[in-house]
């Protein structure tokens, strides 16, 4: 993924990594890494409060960070930041999505393909030609609780990518609106499946989502393959029709990631041949 964005995009970058989930060899790999794609890297951390209910699953604590501590990462000199998935390929200049006028909002997400208003029009076709006709049973966000809070107006969003804009998420109270609301919904087990996108889908009412273009970000399971070739990220998210490891589909779906593995593959032969 950084390595694609690295490709396709000619502004400087800082990645800002949380440093909970780095593991032992990716920290060890970093440098070499950031010296040869060419990025700056910075590692933020923040210990979970005692009072807000915690996550036991390593997958649900990752997700948790993700969305609830936003406004106390960075520091205040930092005006705005990108997430990006680990599992995505980038094909455009992400400065272009991070430059988004958000029109006030806090912050901005790409909506599934297919979700919201019957009547919109993204990439200039209709939500039924961007949908994937074959998981269309498994797109929950359709169905019972979250086709009722949604409503016929709303889109339900995909965490994979989105950007913050940190004044006003700060000036807001976007991060207690966020904690609050995930304290009182986590009170049941079951709320909150996909927590980092359930959640702030769920308080659009108090904190609305900016719509990104839909072209941000496509996902085989969700949207047509007749899209894709506009498509400005591909998310390896699971198929539920496919058995397929991440790695298998990554190379059958995106067949530049090989080119991308091979070079950083170089660069760790590299560094082990110097060690």
């Amino acid at each position: 993924m950084i390595t694609s964005v690295r490709e396709h995009t000619k502004c400087p970058l800082r990645l800002w990594l949380v440093e909970n989930f780095l593991s032992p060899s990716f920290r060890r790999v970093l440098p070499a890494v950031a010296k040869e794609v060419g990025f700056a890297v910075s590692q933020v951390t923040y210990k979970w409060p005692e009072w807000l209910r915690a996550q036991t699953q390593k997958q649900r604590v990752i997700w948790a960070y993700k969305i609830l501590f936003l406004d106390v990462f960075f520091p205040s000199q930092v005006k705005r930041v990108m997430f990006i998935d680990a599992d995505q390929i980038v094909r455009a200049d992400v400065k272009e999505v991070y430059d988004t006028n958000m029109d006030g909002h806090v912050y901005g997400f790409v909506p599934f393909c297919g979700s919201g208003p019957k009547t919109s029009s993204l990439l200039g076709w209709s939500q039924e030609d961007l949908r994937n006709p074959d998981t269309n049973g498994f797109r929950f966000w359709e169905q019972g609780y979250w086709s009722n809070h949604l409503g016929p107006d709303r889109y339900y969003h995909i965490s994979a990518l989105f950007v913050v804009d940190l004044e006003l998420f700060r000036q807001r109270g976007a991060g207690d609106i966020l904690r609050g609301t995930y304290q009182s919904l986590t009170a049941d087990p079951n709320s909150l499946a996909n927590l980092d996108q359930d959640l702030p889908n769920f308080v659009q009412g108090q904190l609305p989502i900016f719509t990104l273009p839909q072209e941000w970000l496509w996902c085989e399971t969700w949207c047509s393959e007749a899209s894709k070739a506009r498509a400005k990220t591909i998310d390896m998210c699971q198929n539920p029709l496919k058995k397929e490891g991440k790695i298998a589909g990554a190379r059958r779906i995106a067949p530049e990631w090989d080119t991308y593995d091979k070079r950083i593959e170089a660069v760790l032969q590299r560094m082990n041949a110097s060690a």
